[in-house]
C-alpha cells in the first residue's frame, strides 16, 4: 500500500514537471526567446552556449542568420531556450524512471498502466523531436500548434494512469459525461485559436521592434475576435459543468478546479486585452489555459 502511495506520488511529480515544461515554453513565446538557440539539439554548435559573442564559433553566422528575433548574439534569449530545452530533457528521464517503475510494478496485474507509460515516454519523445522540428522551420505556425496540443497530451496520460491505478468510484451520469466532452472539445479549439492569434502577435511585434504595445491587439485580425467571442462560450460551458457537478461529493473538488481556472483564464485573457498585453500576462494565460484543460479531463474521466 505504502509503495502504490510512492507511485501515485510520483506520477503527479512527473504531471507537474509536465506543467513547468509548459511554463517555460511560455516565458519563451514572452521573451521572444524562441530562436535563441538557433539549432538542434546543441545551440550555436555547442552543448553549454555561450555566455558571450566573445565564445561563439567561428562560422556563428551560419547560426543567426536563421534567427528571426534579431541578428546578433543575445545571451539572455539563448540561455532562456536552452532552460527550457534542459527542463524538457530533464522530464524525459523522469518518465523513463516512471515506465521501469511501471514495469516492475504493474505488468502481472494491470499492465494497462504500463502501456499508458510507454505511451507517456513515446509521446515525449515525439514533442522532443518537435522541438527540434519547430527550431527547423523557424518557429512555423501550424509546428508550435501542434508542440502545444502534444504538450497537452503529455500531461493527460499521468491524470489516466492515476484514475487506473486508483481504483475510485465513479459518478454514473450520461449527461454530465457527454456535457465534460463537449466542455473539453470546445476548450481544445479555443486553444488552437489562442495558437494563432499568439502567431500574430509575434508578427505584429517584431515589426514594432517589439515596443509599443498598446498598438498590437488593434492589429490583429478576425482570429482574435472570434477567439475573443468564443470565450464567452468557454466561459458559459465550464460554469455550467460546475454548477451541474459541485453538488457531487466524488467531483466537488474537481468541479471547484474547473470554476477557478475558467475564471483565472478569463481574467488573464482580459487583462491581455485591455492592459496591453503585459509580458507576464503571457504564460500565466497559458499556463491556466492548460489547467483549465487538465481539470475538465480529470473531471470527465470520473464520471461513467
Amino acid at each position: 500500500m505504502q509503495n502504490d502511495r510512492k507511485y501515485r506520488r510520483y506520477t503527479w511529480f512527473v504531471l507537474l514537471m509536465v506543467m513547468l515544461v509548459i511554463i517555460a515554453g511560455g516565458v519563451v513565446r514572452m521573451t521572444q526567446s524562441g530562436m535563441g538557440c538557433p539549432d538542434w539539439p546543441r545551440c550555436f554548435g555547442r552543448w553549454v552556449p555561450p555566455t558571450n559573442a566573445s565564445q561563439l564559433p567561428a562560422d556563428y553566422e551560419k547560426y543567426l542568420h536563421k534567427q528571426d528575433i534579431d541578428h546578433s548574439f543575445n545571451v539572455w534569449h539563448t540561455w532562456i531556450e536552452y532552460i527550457n530545452r534542459l527542463l524538457g530533457a530533464l522530464l524525459g528521464v523522469f518518465i523513463f524512471i516512471h515506465f521501469i517503475w511501471s514495469c516492475k510494478k504493474y505488468w502481472r496485474t494491470n499492465r494497462s498502466v504500463v502501456y499508458l507509460s510507454l505511451f507517456l515516454l513515446i509521446a515525449t519523445g515525439f514533442q522532443g523531436w518537435l522541438g527540434k522540428r519547430v527550431v527547423d522551420a523557424n518557429l512555423a505556425a501550424v509546428k508550435i500548434t501542434t508542440h502545444m496540443l502534444v504538450a497537452l497530451l503529455i500531461a493527460a496520460i499521468p491524470l489516466i494512469i492515476l484514475n487506473k491505478v486508483k481504483a475510485n468510484e465513479r459518478v454514473v451520469n450520461t449527461r454530465l459525461k457527454y456535457l465534460s466532452i463537449g466542455v473539453l472539445l470546445i476548450l481544445l479549439l479555443q486553444i488552437v485559436l489562442g495558437t494563432q492569434v499568439r502567431e500574430q502577435i509575434d508578427e505584429i511585434s517584431r515589426g514594432l521592434g517589439y515596443q509599443q504595445r498598446e498598438l498590437w491587439i488593434g492589429r490583429l485580425d478576425k482570429v482574435f475576435i472570434i477567439h475573443r467571442s468564443f470565450s464567452w462560450v468557454v466561459l458559459a460551458g465550464c460554469l455550467y459543468l460546475w454548477w451541474t457537478s459541485h453538488r457531487m461529493s466524488l467531483l466537488k473538488c474537481n468541479a471547484l478546479f474547473v470554476l477557478l481556472a475558467a475564471i483565472g483564464v478569463s481574467l488573464l485573457g482580459i487583462i491581455m486585452a485591455y492592459m496591453q498585453m503585459p509580458a507576464l500576462a503571457q504564460p500565466l494565460h497559458l499556463l491556466a489555459g492548460s489547467i483549465l484543460v487538465l481539470a475538465v479531463f480529470n473531471l470527465q474521466l470520473k464520471i461513467k
